[in-house]
């Protein structure tokens, strides 16, 4: 009679049994709404995946790296949901993934700074919450306070001419608000070049960049003025003693060049 356990020259076939996997992480766990962005799966007995699903949709594709790592785009979605694999040893046990909303922006403030930068704008918006950067056109703000989900304090780089603030975060990068660079302000003459040591006298500043002047001064007295066009302005000089004296202005820009008032006494009788 065969023995029916074991047969001389032959090996009983093992069946193998294919291990659950097991989710350890899902770096990043945040990521934007619209979807399209590469997220890592890290953990064990990645064979044979069948599928990769974000809550009860199926990651837009992946890439199986190891058995330790797959590499899955995120498809579109909202809230938090749970990341799974599947393979023919079951489905793993879930990481939480969170759709952020994309950030948004309404205004800077101020809209404008010296080209040198180093001005504080306050951004105000909505979703600023995990801001990753805040960009000057393509120069990173050189400083950021995420203040609340509505605000935050930048330090505005150096540049020129205008261009487009930006904040991106975990749900993507927000339209853009323009910053405007101001040059300094330059005098090229005064006129007339004396006058009277009693205040009232009208003196014509001339030069460039003079749009935005917020202050003119003779030596350390402040003048009442009148910005005319960017390279004209109007100002009253104030009384002083005899002699000459530096006249400056002020804009967003910064401060200009000095030219010399003289004022002279009157002839005493």
């Amino acid at each position: 009679m065969t023995d029916n356990a074991a047969v001389a020259g032959t090996a009983r076939p093992t069946a193998v049994i294919a291990a659950v996997p097991v989710l350890t992480s899902v770096v990043p766990s945040t990521g934007p709404a619209a979807g399209n962005n590469s997220v890592v799966l890290n953990g064990s007995g990645f064979v044979g995946i069948t599928a990769v699903m974000f809550g009860t949709k199926a990651a837009l594709g992946y890439t199986v790296d190891s058995s330790t790592k797959i590499t899955a785009v995120a498809p579109s979605g909202t809230g938090t949901v749970a990341v799974t694999v599947k393979t023919p040893g079951g489905t793993s046990n879930s990481r939480p993934y969170a759709y952020a909303a994309q950030p948004s922006l309404t205004a800077a403030s101020p809209s404008q700074g010296p080209s040198s930068g180093g001005t504080t704008v306050i951004l105000t918006g909505a979703d600023l919450t995990g801001a990753t950067a805040v960009t000057f056109g393509s120069t990173p703000a050189t400083s950021y306070t995420v203040n609340s989900p509505t605000q935050i304090t930048a330090v505005a780089p150096a540049g020129a001419g205008s261009v487009a603030v930006t904040v991106t975060g975990p749900g993507g990068i927000s339209n853009s608000v323009i910053y405007t660079y101001v040059t300094p302000p330059s005098l090229g003459s005064l006129t007339p070049t004396q006058g009277p040591t009693d205040a009232g006298a009208g003196i014509t500043l001339t030069g460039s960049s003079l749009a935005t002047t917020t202050a003119v001064h003779f030596g350390a007295a402040p003048a009442a003025f009148n910005v005319l066009s960017d390279t004209t302005v109007a100002a009253t000089a104030p009384a002083g003693a005899p002699g000459p004296v530096s006249v400056n202005v002020t804009t967003i820009g910064g401060t200009s060049n000095s030219l010399t008032y003289t004022r002279v006494a009157s002839p005493s009788i």
